[in-house]
């Protein structure tokens, strides 16, 4: 079972290499963020017709995340995190599917810090540790799959330096990350690759993709009983090499 968490940066501009994606690769089950688009232009259509189910919670112009399954509908389980009434923002969706809980996830970025989007940050990992240990006391096969926007090493980027002030690399953002993998959740990739140095995600500026420039934000984080079933993780680099492609490249986990 090959599960993917990818940030498409714009479902309506990203469609042919989504769907040429869902096409080659075959993965059972995806994780969509930045949608940048509408509950009601999400183009459902075109995914059923390459053979996926989903079920998505849209914003316009900005966030939205999606949760596909090959061959089927899967089950919403909640949509938004809990504790901030007043956060409209299209961040978090949960779903199920065959007896398998999956949540799409789009971290805020944080920047620029410090301030109110740095806070906001904060307070949203406290929400989805809560949520994430809730998770666990289901004792289900869960996996939170996103793009964290967080660069939890210094090995998950190319250059420390060059992100030294970005709100991804702060200690704060790096001890809450910290926090929630010590509930007991398994980090697949790091987990499959612990020297790090692999990217998942490459500026669109300043040559970074062409100079390798990347680091590693999107992450697949396993429940005990997912990590059981932990067969390999790794990234779907060449994808971002294509014609308009995301920012992003898809970052995977396999599981028996």
């Amino acid at each position: 079972m090959k599960l993917v968490t990818y940030n498409v940066n714009g479902i309506k501009a990203r469609l042919p290499r989504l769907i040429e994606y869902l096409t080659e690769q075959q993965p059972e089950i995806v994780c969509l963020q930045e949608l940048k688009a509408s509950d009601d232009t999400f183009p459902i259509a075109e995914i059923e017709a390459a053979g996926y189910g989903a079920v998505w919670h849209g914003q316009k112009s900005w966030n939205g995340v999606a949760v596909l399954a090959r061959g089927a509908t899967p089950v919403e389980r909640q949509r938004g995190l809990a504790g901030e009434e007043e956060d409209d923002h299209s961040r978090y969706l949960e779903a199920e599917i065959d007896g398998l809980v999956v949540a799409s996830i789009y971290l805020p970025n944080g920047n620029p810090r410090p301030g109110p989007k740095f806070d906001y940050k904060l307070r949203w990992f406290d929400r989805l540790a809560d949520r994430a240990r809730a998770l666990l006391a289901e004792e289900m096969p869960a996996v939170l799959m996103g793009d964290y926007n967080v660069i939890a090493n210094d090995d998950d980027t190319f250059s420390v330096r060059a992100m030294a002030e970005d709100a991804l690399m702060q200690p704060e953002s790096r001890a809450a990350y910290r926090r929630l993998l010590a509930q007991g959740w398994t980090d697949a990739l790091r987990t499959r690759h612990p020297t790090g140095r692999m990217w998942t995600f490459w500026d669109y500026q300043a040559g970074a993709w062409q100079r390798d420039a990347g680091f590693r934000i999107d992450h697949l984080l396993l429940s005990p009983q997912a990590a059981d079933r932990l067969i390999d993780a790794g990234v779907d680099k060449e994808y971002r090499g294509r014609e308009r492609a995301s920012d992003h490249a898809p970052t995977w986990t396999t599981l028996r």
